[in-house]
């Protein structure tokens, strides 16, 4: 297992619309037990492919909160077949835009249909803050970002400030 890189908006990759994966063997398995490592690592609750740079549809999540016990999940393909009426609006953020949060409303709970880590068919009922972090994820699988929810005008002032924050990181030619 390997802790990769985090891409960072605004970069072009995370805009596509990534291809589903046709069989689960070992290099799927490795890049899931890489992108939890790396979810971990960052500290966060769900990671997508695409977020890593891997155009595949894969997601990650934990949302076991501190104290709890470990609880990883590994979607391969999925798929929303339910979403409730009633919605939750809650404060978002994402690896790929650090320090960053923006209110999105979606629907509290969904049934998702999957692959496991294993090429298994699943399908959970997902509600609150695991509902949440699934329907984030699956978005950056059709290069939806979180900046995407809010309006123009935030959203602009974000890529505008990490585009400024990637540049001051660029080496310097000489």
């Amino acid at each position: 297992m390997a802790v990769r890189p985090i891409l960072i908006a605004p970069d072009p990759r995370l805009k596509v619309v990534c291809t589903p994966v046709e069989r689960v063997d070992g290099d799927v398995r490795r890049l899931a037990d890489d992108m939890l490592e790396t979810m971990y690592a960052s500290e966060g609750i769900g990671l997508a492919a695409p977020q890593i740079g891997v155009s595949r549809r894969v997601i990650v999540a934990d949302c076991a909160r501190t104290g709890e016990k470990p609880a990883p999940m590994v979607l391969i393909n999925p798929t929303i077949t339910w979403e409730s009426e009633d919605e939750v609006s809650a404060s978002e953020g994402c690896l790929s835009f650090p320090e960053y949060f923006g209110d999105v409303a979606r629907p509290a709970s969904v049934k998702v249909r999957y692959l496991d880590r294993d090429g298994r068919s699943q399908e959970i009922e997902a509600k609150n803050l695991l509902a949440v972090c699934i329907q984030h994820e699956m978005d950056h699988l059709d290069g939806v970002l979180l900046v995407d929810h809010l309006s123009a005008l935030k959203r602009r002032i974000i890529l505008r400030k990490l585009t400024k924050m990637k540049r001051a990181q660029e080496p310097v030619a000489v």
